[in-house]
């Protein structure tokens, strides 16, 4: 740990709702203080020579360089926790000698305890207020933005998504939200286990599929195609 105590973090993901999600679990750690933000590697690399960083938060699957050629290209990196949501990146980010390596959506738990294995503190204590609690009792979330804020929408809630070019509505138990983002970065955020894509334009919850045929899955009485490309492993999942 730094002799001064406060570990210098520095988030990189070019997803604003996952940056939003490690910095609210940084504030809530008083031994972790965030240093900066970064949508992208080149951004990154631009801010790991302007200051010192003890802990780099690293996505993995960005544009115009990925976190693990990122990485690769550092002669003296700080200590590196991978945040990503494609799990076939594991293993190549333990041979760059990662602490650790946390799937999306990162629950608190498992969040903390990726800090603590970086630097072999298990005294290190987190702030967990009571609204922190209840969300790992009633399951993983995932936020938004929409209507200028960053709305919090629990995963079981989630009934399904729809693509409309540039934004994505998402179908909730709740109501529906419009947010400016596209169905790919919205299926990396989402945990494999629980939501398929079976559509170029949709992304349904596994939990809620009501009854489905070889064309078609019916969802809160709502029917969404099941496109040809996507059928097999649609079916294969879900059947």
């Amino acid at each position: 740990m730094p002799e001064d105590n406060t570990i210098k973090c520095l988030i990189v993901d070019d997803e604003p709702p996952a940056r939003e999600i490690i910095r609210r679990y940084i504030e809530q750690i008083p031994t972790l203080q965030l240093a900066g933000e970064c949508g992208n590697a080149i951004q990154a690399f631009t801010a790991l020579q302007q200051q010192s960083i003890d802990l780099l938060f690293l996505d993995i699957r960005m544009p115009q360089l990925n976190g693990n050629d990122f990485l690769k290209a550092l002669k003296n990196p700080p200590k590196i926790i991978f945040t990503t949501a494609f799990s076939e990146y594991a293993l190549e980010g333990y041979e760059l000698d990662a602490i650790d390596y946390l799937m999306k959506p990162i629950p608190f738990d498992r969040f903390f305890k990726a800090v603590n294995k970086a630097y072999g503190q298990p005294s290190i204590k987190a702030d967990v207020p009571l609204a922190a609690q209840e969300e790992r009792k009633t399951g993983s979330f995932v936020y938004f933005r929409a209507d200028r804020k960053m709305v919090k929408v629990t995963l079981q809630d989630i009934l399904y998504i729809e693509s409309m070019k540039d934004y994505i509505k998402v179908f909730t138990q709740n109501g529906t939200i419009v947010t400016k983002q596209s169905i790919s970065s919205v299926e990396a955020m989402l945990p494999e286990k629980d939501f398929i894509r079976i559509h170029r334009s949709f992304i349904v919850s596994i939990r809620h599929i009501k009854s489905f045929t070889s064309e078609l899955i019916e969802i809160h009485n709502t029917e969404l195609p099941i496109g040809k490309l996507f059928r097999n492993e649609a079916l294969k999942v879900i059947g």
